[in-house]
């Protein structure tokens, strides 16, 4: 792992743009929170960030008009978050051990295409950089993930 100071908005503002090239006909907002910086290995960190803004972007499709934005928090017991959140189909926290599980999925292929790799591909490397991630969701209201890194700044 090469670890280095990391810009977190421009890499995330690029996944975006490309979200909205390859769908130029969804009435979707994102916004990223500029000037966020992390230290950590920039590229397994923009596989976090293309996989959680993907994620979001997938899951408000059939959402008409659907928010997906990412930023940092405070959060008392973990100091800072960078959070990835969008108000899509969002899921039963009941399920929640089994989202990082490889290729577990909480909803049908039919619904929502993808393999159930993406949230364990970021939980594993938040893990290697020293950091945690969590979900907050509700079943038709969105989804949240929050995630640390050992040294985000």
């Amino acid at each position: 792992m090469h670890v280095e100071e990391t810009d977190m908005s421009a890499p995330a503002a690029e996944v975006a743009e490309r979200l909205v090239q390859e769908n130029p006909q969804r009435d979707a907002q994102l916004s990223i929170e500029p000037r966020m910086t992390a230290t950590g290995d920039r590229q397994l960190l923009h596989i976090v960030l293309g996989n959680l803004l993907g994620n979001a972007w997938k899951f408000t499709s059939k959402h008409e008009h659907a928010h997906v934005s990412m930023g940092t928090e405070r959060d008392p017991e973990h100091g800072l978050a960078f959070f990835v959140r969008d108000d899509g189909a969002g899921f039963d926290l009941r399920y929640k051990d089994k989202l990082f599980v490889a290729f577990q999925r909480l909803h049908s292929r039919e619904e929502f295409p993808g393999t159930g790799i993406g949230p364990a591909t970021v939980e594993r490397v938040v893990r290697r950089h020293g950091g945690r991630v969590w979900p907050n969701a509700q079943v038709g209201q969105g989804t949240t993930f929050h995630f640390t890194l050992g040294g985000a700044s």
